[in-house]
């Protein structure tokens, strides 16, 4: 049990309250407020001028599924390139728990939890987890199984399997795949659900399935306006929830995407435009898409720019008129309502779990430096 105080608190959704104080109990938030009554048995720990956020969020990223330092394949899981369709897989069976970006997005980016997803060589790569930065068995660091189909259009399916001769080869092979898997996964859906059905069990459709029931939204990666446009067509037509990843174009077309009433992911940013696809990548489009009422995560993609850098990457956003309320929510709530956890965390909150960490400054300064770590109410790490 502990007792944050006098630190300068940033709730994100509420008023940040200066001089205030934080009760940790059972590893969640108690209460928060100014002046409060420390109860017998509270360790405390004295923020006095110092800041206190709730802990960052990652949105979309490949930590422990494709490992740090890793040159080879040995270490890399991300991508099951047999199949342009492997709905049956899941992130959470690829992830390395003590891979360094963990502890290091921890200590040096205040990041306690993200979003891991497998990678986008297929159409339909896997299902999505979401999972705090601390722990030894990947069963006790899961915030929620799975919070996300992950897909992609673009150039990426299109290089892995035309190199093999096979479709996808081009972009209309992409989407053909994509539609002809969510008509065939309401066909699996109807045929099983009749009485004295002889389909066979089949983990794809099964998983599908809980995207076209709308139990989860495809995450559907998208460089290209033309991509987004695609992705936006075909998820009209099966009425599924979805997500765009990466959205690198968006701010070509911010109008189109408003339109839809859904949630980016943008980034990474601070990064070289390494295929055709990212040539239009600006920072301008964080505030593009956000100004024009779409609810926006920032993300680094790890180990495409480094996890623990998420922090830097959304401080750049300053640069394009942004003011630090709204970018802290973009790693914060935003991600955290988008991934569907934010009723454990993404804000400093009564009830919530305790991941709270404190600042020696404003932490989209590059300067900054943490000064103390919490996740679920325990001291991960403190100067």
């Amino acid at each position: 049990m502990y007792c944050i105080k006098n630190g300068k608190i940033f709730t994100v959704t509420n008023e940040t309250i200066d001089k205030g104080d934080i009760l940790v109990k059972n590893g969640k938030i108690e209460k928060i407020g100014k002046n409060l009554k420390i109860p017998a048995g509270y360790d405390i720990i004295d923020a006095e001028n110092k800041l206190v956020y709730p802990g960052f969020i990652d949105a979309h990223c490949h930590a422990g599924i494709m490992e740090s330092g890793e040159g080879g394949d040995a270490g890399d899981d991300t991508n099951e390139m047999t199949d342009p369709v492997t709905s049956n897989v899941r992130a959470l069976d690829g992830i390395n728990p003590f891979d360094t970006a963990f502890r290091e997005a921890l200590i040096n980016g205040g990041i306690t939890s993200v979003m891991v997803s497998p990678g986008s060589a297929n159409i339909i790569g896997g299902e999505v987890c979401a999972l705090k930065t601390c722990g030894k068995i990947i069963d006790d660091m899961i915030i929620k199984e799975v919070i996300g189909m992950k897909m992609a259009l673009g150039e990426n399916p299109k290089r892995v399997y035309g190199s093999k001769g096979k479709a996808p080869f081009t972009r209309m092979s992409n989407a053909a795949i994509m539609r002809e898997s969510f008509f065939k996964t309401k066909e699996y859906i109807t045929n099983r659900a009749k009485k004295d059905s002889t389909t066979p069990f089949d983990l794809k459709y099964e998983n599908l399935a809980k995207v076209i029931n709308k139990e989860i939204p495809a995450r559907i990666h998208c460089h290209r306006a033309d991509d987004i446009a695609t992705a936006i067509r075909i998820t009209k037509e099966f009425d599924i929830e979805y997500i765009i990843e990466h959205t690198t174009e968006g701010h070509l077309i911010p109008d189109y995407i408003a339109m839809q009433n859904i949630s980016v992911c943008v980034g990474p940013t601070l990064t070289g435009k390494s295929k055709l696809e990212l040539r239009n990548k600006t920072i301008d489009t964080v505030k593009v898409l956000h100004d024009k009422g779409i609810k926006v995560c920032i993300s680094t993609d790890h180990p495409v720019f480094e996890l623990y850098l998420l922090p830097v990457s959304a401080g750049y956003a300053l640069k394009t008129g942004l003011n630090h309320d709204e970018i802290i929510k973009m790693i914060t709530i935003n991600p955290a309502e988008v991934c569907r956890i934010s009723d454990r965390v993404g804000s400093l909150e009564k009830g919530k779990d305790a991941d709270i960490v404190i600042w020696d400054k404003n932490p989209l300064n590059t300067g900054a430096n943490v000064q103390l770590a919490m996740v679920n109410g325990k001291i991960e790490y403190s100067i």
